[in-house]
């Protein structure tokens, strides 16, 4: 593989940097080394030499400066000739094992990008949320991985060169484009999380181009080429908005609030503001609008109005604006801007309704059965930011998983003990009789998850019932699985509460298999008394809840039926043996049962394997044959016999045969 180094004055950090890659457990025979000097005027050059006479898998190139670390970059790639390639910062520096289980997850994933955990150090910000756990295999719409755009990851070269990937010549945003690019045809993205990989830091000299190339300037270029890489990959529609809004979110919205103020009122205004408002004309479709947040909509709407003057209010006053309280109407929350409802703005409420991003506090403190009976009583509590106490008419709702059935909503009784030292979280206890909870019908088989309606100050926010806190070795308990009599003529059914691994909370119902009073065990003809059948079984441990059986039972289709009792051993045994003498059954087919006291619970007999056939002679020996024998069935359906003449020319055929 290839680590790419692009250098510039990037002494004292360069040392660290090199030696890391120099010093990985994937080892020196793996790895090549491009280290690109940019016109360094501080040593870094030499000491580049100094470090590749002590390894022979570095090689240096020394080029003129280019004023940014695309153009080292896209020299290091030109000379590449690893399957993969890592892109390394001259200031940062990995962890020994980081290229190789980097490299092995590509490798067993068969994955184009790779991101390893990224680490701060000296405060450096870095992202975290898709470093949460491992994703051996994963994409930019099932992940978080698109909201880090930085190139140090690792690329397998072949995407690299397939999509003719080279870096813009910008000195700020120049990989945005390139990994976006990466990440929308990727085979596959993989994320190593559970090994430091990536430590980012800040320069001593505070010389790192993020921050002296941190204005508009430097940023306009790569953010238009992150727009039109997004639309030139994916069609219109909801995938191409999620990928959207984030570069509407960081690369638009972001910047023009914090920097667009600094310009002169002329830049601004004849530069830098006709190319935010065409992005906000091209690229922001309404469903992106609608994912944003109310202070993103709002700059949206001024560009799409053409209000510069009221853009550059909005953008100097936004760091006292969003400090703002929110104004309750008619069950939804606003931002109290000053825009809001100012008739001479006349502004959309869109644009500042916060109901759906009011962060909601809550956990499932306990779930247990009470008593015996198919109550299931959960605990906990719940707030909405800024709303104060619950109502009353917070609900429970459970919800179907995979399957189709309304939703079914229970009340909850809130105002009990709150969370300790959270005064604002107010309890709440829910009951849920599974018996009787859907409209009086007892709960469908199936799963259900678990949601809380939480409403305050008529407000109405939705979330799902989850429980954060494990015990010590990182496990919650769940209450056990119980059987709920349903009252169903199909029987009871089992109702399993389970927590996900994240602490979601869910039911799964389904059929309780019923057992019967008893099993056949055995099936035979009487050896001693021909055409006789021997049906033998023993009572199971339900037995004392079903009516016992009494009878071998035989029905013919046309309606005749034959009994013989049951013989149960003495002493109070749980066998019992019958024998039928299917000699007296007439032609027809035979189906045979286990009758009880209550005619409507019979046991099938099931059809044996390996059972043949019995003959006998009627009348006389020299009368004529009849057989009895099994027909195919399967084990649900009781046994069936036919019984029947044998028909001699075609006996006498099949012996001729």
């Amino acid at each position: 593989m290839s680590v790419i180094i692009p250098a510039y004055n990037a002494m004292p950090e360069l040392t660290k940097c090199v030696t890391s890659v120099m010093e990985q457990t994937l080892g020196p025979d793996e790895i090549e080394i491009i280290a690109v000097d940019d016109g360094s005027t501080d040593g870094t050059g030499s000491e580049l030499d100094r470090l590749a006479r002590t390894c022979s898998s570095l090689r240096v190139v020394h080029r003129p400066n280019s004023g940014g670390a695309g153009v080292p970059r896209n020299t290091g790639l030109d000379l590449a000739g690893g399957d993969y390639v890592f892109f390394l910062d001259s200031d940062d520096y990995l962890g020994p094992d980081a290229l190789r289980r980097m490299v092995a997850m590509a490798d067993e994933n068969r994955t184009d990008v790779v991101l390893g955990k990224m680490v701060s150090v000296g405060g450096r910000a870095v992202p975290t949320a898709v470093f949460s756990h491992n994703q051996p295999r994963t994409d930019i719409f099932s992940s978080h991985a698109y909201r880090t755009l930085g190139c140090w990851k690792l690329f397998r070269r072949s995407l690299i060169e397939r999509l003719e990937l080279r870096f813009p010549p910008y000195r700020n945003c120049e990989d945005k484009p390139f990994t976006a690019a990466a990440y929308l045809n990727a085979d596959g993205i993989s994320v190593v999380a559970d090994y430091d990989c990536y430590y980012s830091r800040n320069r001593q000299n505070g010389n790192n181009l993020t921050l002296t190339a941190a204005d508009l300037v430097h940023r306009m270029d790569g953010t238009r080429l992150c727009f039109e890489t997004v639309a030139r990959y994916l069609d219109p529609g909801p995938r191409q908005d999620r990928i959207m809004r984030r570069h509407v979110e960081w690369e638009l919205c972001g910047p023009l609030r914090a920097l667009l103020p600094r310009e002169s009122e002329q830049q601004a205004r004849e530069h830098f503001y006709p190319q935010f408002r065409h992005w906000a004309l091209t690229y922001v479709t309404d469903g992106v609008f609608q994912m944003i947040a109310p202070p993103d909509r709002l700059i949206v709407h001024l560009l799409r109005a053409d209000r510069f003057e009221d853009l550059m209010t909005v953008a100097r006053h936004a760091t006292a604006d969003a400090e703002r309280g929110h104004v309750v109407d008619k069950g939804r929350v606003y931002w109290a801007h000053p825009f809001f409802r100012d008739p001479a703005k006349a502004v959309p409420d869109v644009c500042f309704d916060t109901t759906d991003r009011l962060r909601v506090h809550h956990e499932l403190a306990t779930a247990a059965w009470t008593g015996d009976g198919p109550v299931l009583r959960l605990r906990g509590h719940a707030r909405i930011d800024t709303l104060g106490p619950l109502q009353p008419t917070t609900q429970l709702i459970l919800r179907p998983s995979g399957f189709r059935h309304p939703d079914i909503r229970v009340p909850a009784t809130v105002g009990t003990a709150p969370r300790q030292g959270d005064d604002a979280a107010a309890g709440f206890t829910v009951d849920v009789d599974l018996s009787t909870v859907d409209a009086g019908a007892p709960l469908s088989g199936g799963r259900w998850d678990l949601y809380l309606d939480v409403r305050a100050q008529d407000v109405s926010r939705t979330v799902r019932l989850r429980q954060t806190r494990t015990d010590a070795d990182g496990r919650r308990t769940a209450p056990p699985e119980r059987e709920v009599t349903t009252g169903s003529r199909r029987g009871p059914t089992t109702a399993r509460p389970f927590f996900s691994p994240q602490g979601t909370f869910s039911l799964d119902v389904r059929q309780t298999e019923a057992q019967p009073a008893c099993v056949v065990t055995g099936i035979a003809w009487d050896t001693f008394a021909p055409a006789t059948l021997l049906v033998g079984g023993r009572l199971t441990g339900e037995a004392a809840h079903h009516p016992h059986p009494v009878a071998l039972r035989a029905e013919e289709d046309a309606g005749s039926v034959r009994e013989v009792p049951l013989l149960y051993a003495p002493h109070g045994s749980r066998t019992f043996t019958a024998r039928m003498p299917v000699r007296d059954l007439r032609p027809g087919r035979w189906t045979l049962t286990l009758r009880t006291d209550d005619p409507r619970s019979p046991v099938p007999v099931p059809t044996p394997k390996g059972l043949s056939g019995t003959r006998w002679y009627r009348a006389a020996r020299l009368g004529r044959p009849y057989y009895a024998k099994p027909l195919a069935g399967s084990p649900e359906r009781p046994m069936v016999l036919r019984v029947a003449p044998v028909r001699l020319v075609a006996a006498l055929r099949r012996r001729l045969a």
